[in-house]
């Protein structure tokens, strides 16, 4: 069973810190405290370690690979799979975050009893998903004639709903612009670091070639 991770607690005690509302009763975290810690009960017990990435509680093997997240949102909390879409579901449980999310699945949740009644189906998940990526396996994803996401920014997307949802807004130019600038460094670092510098911009409707930037890539 993996330990808790006291960095980790403070996400569960004062949320993620995206907004102004970080510490207070109206964060998104203090919504649904019952449901959250209960998928970390179950994160913990799959044996993964529990690591902070993104603002949030990230599950990631002995080789510190990415296997689960869990998130806080208006309207549920989740449980976030990296290469879901290799996982067998019988039950059709698994949801797609959103239309630009190849790898990506989620199980949303409002209360701990929903939670405690899909223990067994959140574990099985956890186990396949730990094998597979023992094994390396990994959803493949479309060329990037077809579609450019690198795997950082749909992460960041799947985790941020306000993020998700100003990217969704910008026009296909602009959009298609960042995907290139995100995907053109071969270290997975450099690509974070431009996403973490653009994320202010997408916020508020800059492109990328916009004149008014918070800085440059």
């Amino acid at each position: 069973m993996g330990k808790p991770n006291p960095d980790v607690s403070g996400y569960f005690k004062e949320g993620c810190g995206r907004c102004n509302l970080h510490a207070t009763p109206d964060c998104r975290v203090h919504l649904w405290p019952g449901a959250l810690a209960a998928l970390r009960e179950i994160a913990l017990e799959s044996g993964l370690n529990e690591m902070r990435k993104w603002r949030v509680p990230c599950y990631v093997n002995e080789k510190g690979k990415n296997v689960a997240l869990i998130g806080a949102f208006k309207g549920h909390c989740l449980i976030s799979f990296f290469q879901g879409a290799l996982l067998h579901d019988p039950e059709r449980v698994l949801e797609s975050p959103g239309s630009n999310s190849q790898s990506t699945r989620q199980v949303r949740f409002t209360t701990a009893e929903q939670v405690h009644a899909a223990k067994g189906v959140l574990s099985r998940f956890l186990a396949e998903a730990i094998a597979n990526e023992a094994q390396g396996k990994r959803v493949e994803l479309k060329k990037p004639a077809e579609c450019d996401i690198p795997a950082e920014f749909e992460h960041s997307l799947d985790s941020d709903e306000a993020l998700a949802a100003a990217f969704e807004k910008l026009t296909p130019g602009r959009r298609r612009a960042y995907l290139m600038h995100f995907s053109q460094p071969k270290k997975a670092e450099t690509r974070k670091h431009r996403i973490d510098k653009a994320t202010e911009n997408i916020l508020n409707g800059v492109g990328l070639n916009d004149k008014y930037q918070s800085g440059k890539g």
